[in-house]
């Protein structure tokens, strides 16, 4: 990314310069002529491209082959959230998938994977989707990630490169420095959908996100797909503060459900329109209960640090990343098992507004 490039970005308003502590960078947040929005440069010209945007393919017979011109990767989608890592000077950092470093990732990087890749690969910008219920990000988590958070690596980059390195040289990678990897389901191609529709619907089955088809091809095209299950919950957390989200996120997610259900021939059809249901009124039951106790709606977050500081720093990201839209509220900070524990709260002020003149007995009108 050349000087001019930079000044452009700042020009059309699509960059800023920010700091995170003493380190500052530029930060891309808009896409820009193949410089996708996250994009953060270091020192003026330590690039580390953006994640790029991957589509989501819904109906997955026709999907495949119009996508795919060769045989594709089958990889675990992780309901977590994104980070790339990378070695800046002689420290390591996590950057979310808007451009930030995250406090809380950094914090926690030397007990989610080893650091030595980056001894003898300097170059190197680690993937990954980090995941638990200790998270300060997502409401949901993998089922198999019962307490805190863990790190999965889906992809590896380098410095100055927008590209992915190639599959096998990943695989090779992670496993000469035992990084966490998401799991791999094999190598597919289109007609076999039958065995690809066998792993999904095993994957609803257990309550997990989904995956993500990756072209084994020098084009190496992308395409993501979510299972019913993660649809479903999706579905709940969204219900609990249903005024706070544009209606697209709905609409989107029963579409994908009820195409997943067809596709799929599941005889539980029944069943899971029940779920729906039931996920859409418990969601806003749970945000009448907390309007009426707390006298607003609020999701609670708990999570572990190694550091007072980060913790701090932490909440000081939250609020700067969510702007006026929720409200970010310390609630506790205290030492746990060699931990920093931090709690606080995101409060949602259209759902609390509304729950809030309702359940005060104002009219409304339809």
């Amino acid at each position: 990314m050349s000087n001019s490039v930079i000044e452009r970005a700042l020009a059309e308003g699509k960059a800023v310069e920010v700091s995170a502590g003493e380190l500052g960078y530029l930060r891309v947040y808009d896409d820009l002529k193949g410089i996708p929005r996250g994009t953060v440069v270091f020192d003026g010209n330590v690039v580390v491209y953006g994640y790029p945007h991957i589509g989501r393919v819904t109906a997955l017979a026709r999907g495949l082959g119009e996508q795919f011109q060769a045989p594709f990767w089958v990889e675990e989608k992780i309901d977590g959230y994104n980070v790339r890592i990378v070695r800046v000077g002689e420290r390591v950092l996590a950057l979310t998938r808007g451009g930030f470093v995250c406090p809380f990732t950094t914090d926690r990087l030397p007990d989610l994977m080893s650091l030595a890749v980056f001894e003898d690969c300097p170059e190197l910008v680690v993937c990954a989707e980090v995941a638990g219920p200790e998270n300060p990000y997502n409401e949901a988590s993998p089922p198999f990630v019962a307490e805190d958070v863990r790190l999965f690596v889906f992809d590896l980059m380098r410095v100055g490169s927008p590209g992915f390195i190639p599959y096998g040289e990943k695989q090779a990678l992670l496993e000469r420095y035992g990084l966490p990897a998401v799991e791999c389901f094999g190598r597919y191609t289109a007609d076999d959908l039958e065995a690809i529709g066998a792993i999904l619907v095993r994957l609803s089955e257990e309550g997990r996100e989904g995956v993500v088809f990756k072209e084994d091809s020098p084009r190496d095209h992308r395409a993501k797909y979510t299972t019913a299950a993660a649809c479903i919950q999706d579905l709940r957390v969204g219900a609990q503060v249903l005024l706070d989200l544009p209606p697209e996120y709905f609409v989107n997610r029963l579409l994908q459900l009820a195409v997943f259900v067809e596709e799929h021939g599941l005889e539980e059809a029944r069943l899971l329109g029940e779920a729906v249901g039931a996920a859409l009124l418990e969601g806003l039951q749970d945000a009448i209960r907390l309007q009426r106790s707390e006298q607003k709606v609020l999701r609670r977050y708990r999570c572990r640090l190694r550091s007072a500081e980060a913790a701090e720093r932490l909440i000081e990201h939250l609020a700067r990343e969510t702007g006026h839209q929720v409200q970010v509220l310390a609630r506790d900070l205290r030492r746990e098992q060699g931990y920093w524990v931090l709690e606080f709260d995101r409060v949602y002020p259209s759902t609390s507004g509304t729950l809030n003149s309702l359940l005060g007995g104002r009219l409304s009108f339809d």
